[in-house]
């Protein structure tokens, strides 16, 4: 083995670290003091003390003007925080939330001015007009000033600051970890306010596409073992081959954060679009890529948690569209073969109410010939007092039996399948589409072009969606169209080998 491949096997042979946790490692916390209080005692007044530290430099942070004291109050504010233990950073977030919030009163006080003013007429003109509007302009201008929150100044001082943009990802990441457990308002508004920035922040126009290849550091490629959430990377030989013939991995880069992509994507060239992921992952060997036609998106995953619900992966699928179809002319489809993770969820909360017979959602989801084949072909492994008893049983087991069974996997095809197609097209919140995978392609433009049965078998595949995968299609011309009809109308568009299961439920449904 070489010396990479050493390096990258004995950085992940751990469960890696979130940045914030390694930082802390990292630290030296204070020695316990000799005197005789007890130690619990004694790390209560050391907590403490480093708290009212922190927060003494987050407030010269937001305060200071000097240059010199600013960066030292930055420094001691994003160090002193990563020693802190989580519940002092909530007390700390918290804090900074509601005390460095914006002057209502101030914001108050510059409406009612505003509104006592009078409009000018329609007949001021030249010198009148200008004198008749200075008014309106100074309020409005003092108004945009008073809606800025006093911890805005902290934010953007972190983002000029050394390091400051991975410490507000992190700080991010705390926030909404404690949004989870407490919906605290003034939290919630820090959140959003820290959104709105990194998305600014983190525009295309300050990202750097990188096609990351066997021949970055090891501590790249680290990050890509680590933080792949789709298909784990088993080996270090499975890692190669990703990077090799027939495969890129492109990854979007910031200078503040140099040598760690943001995000990555990786993609298999082929010949065809595939309909399983051993086709992608395990069949050996790739095709030659003069050969390959179509870019096949099979994994994309964020490395960074405090990024959540800012969508990276939008610019980044089109930007490699962009290059692919400059780099290979040949390439002519765009398409993905990806995971439906709330499928089975839905599906067995559904089957579920429709066992109890109190439920107002009663549906019957199975056509009648569905269930006498399901009920015939369960047999001794499942039984119940109809279909949808015996096909929830089926698929909450554990181990999957039913995947044993030709004959039961036959059976189950066509209605897993069926209801598969309504959960993607039909199945919504708030409008948009409940998967959150179908959601994400949707919205950045795709169509659902096919759905694949046992495409992957893996115990993560049977878990979320009965191994079934679904194909994204991206056609260049359709794209922003596709978008706006999703976005203003809720359309989820589709080819006609996904619509017609839809057809066919509805025909049932009419007879």
């Amino acid at each position: 083995m070489n010396k990479k491949g050493l390096a990258i096997l004995m950085r992940t042979k751990m469960r890696p670290l979130s940045p914030a946790s390694n930082r802390i490692n990292q630290m030296q916390f204070p020695p316990p003091e000799s005197n005789n209080v007890s130690s619990s005692q004694n790390a209560f007044s050391i907590t403490r003390r480093n708290y009212d530290q922190v927060r003494e430099s987050m407030h010269s942070a937001i305060s200071m003007n000097k240059t010199e004291i600013l960066d030292a109050a930055l420094n001691d504010f994003s160090e002193g925080y990563f020693v802190l233990p989580i519940e002092s950073r909530r007390k700390l977030l918290v804090t900074l939330a509601r005390e460095y919030d914006l002057s209502r009163e101030q914001v108050r006080e510059l409406m009612k001015q505003y509104l006592g003013l009078e409009l000018p007429s329609a007949v001021d003109s030249g010198h009148e007009e200008e004198g008749s509007f200075s008014a309106f302009y100074r309020i409005e201008r003092n108004l945009r000033h008073s809606l800025k929150p006093m911890y805005e100044v902290l934010f953007e001082r972190l983002n000029t600051h050394p390091g400051g943009l991975r410490f507000l990802s992190i700080m991010r990441a705390d926030i909404l970890s404690f949004l989870e457990e407490e919906n605290i308002a003034a939290l919630r508004a820090l959140d959003s306010y820290l959104k709105e920035k990194l998305i600014t922040w983190l525009s295309p126009a300050n990202l750097q596409l990188h096609l990351i290849t066997w021949d970055d550091p090891a501590s790249l490629l680290e990050k890509i073992v680590a933080y792949e959430a789709v298909h784990p990377i088993s080996n270090l030989l499975d890692l190669k081959r990703r990077l090799g013939v027939g495969r890129r991995c492109f990854g979007y880069l910031h200078p503040a954060i140099p040598g760690e992509p943001l995000i990555f994507i990786e993609v298999a060239l082929m010949k065809t679009v595939a309909q399983t992921i051993q086709e992608v992952l395990w069949d050996d060997p790739p095709i030659p890529e003069c050969e390959a036609t179509c870019a096949l998106f099979y994994s994309i995953s964020s490395t960074q948690p405090g990024l959540s619900g800012i969508n990276l992966g939008k610019f980044l699928i089109k930007r490699v569209i962009d290059v692919v179809r400059k780099d290979m002319p040949s390439i002519s489809t765009f398409a993905t073969l990806s995971p439906i993770p709330g499928y089975m969820s839905w599906l067995l909360s559904k089957l579920a109410s429709a066992e109890r017979s109190d439920s107002t959602f009663n549906e019957h989801l199975l056509k009648p010939e569905e269930e006498s084949a399901l009920i015939d072909a369960a047999g001794e492994l499942a039984t119940g007092k109809n279909g949808m008893e015996v096909m929830c049983k089926l698929l909450a087991s554990p181990k999957y039996e039913w995947t044993n069974s030709a004959q039961l996997m036959s059976v189950l095809n066509t209605p897993l399948m069926r209801l598969c197609a309504r959960y993607l097209l039909q199945e919504k919140k708030r409008g948009k589409a409940l998967d959150s995978v179908a959601n994400f392609h949707l919205q950045n433009g795709a169509m659902v072009g096919r759905l694949n049965w046992m495409a992957d078998r893996s115990d993560k595949g049977l878990k979320q969606s009965a191994g079934i995968m679904v194909n994204y299609i991206y056609r260049v011309e359709n794209i922003e169209e596709n978008v706006q009809s999703y976005f203003s109308k809720g359309q989820t568009q589709a080819s006609p080998d996904v619509r017609i299961y839809l057809e066919e439920d509805h025909e049932e449904t009419k007879d």
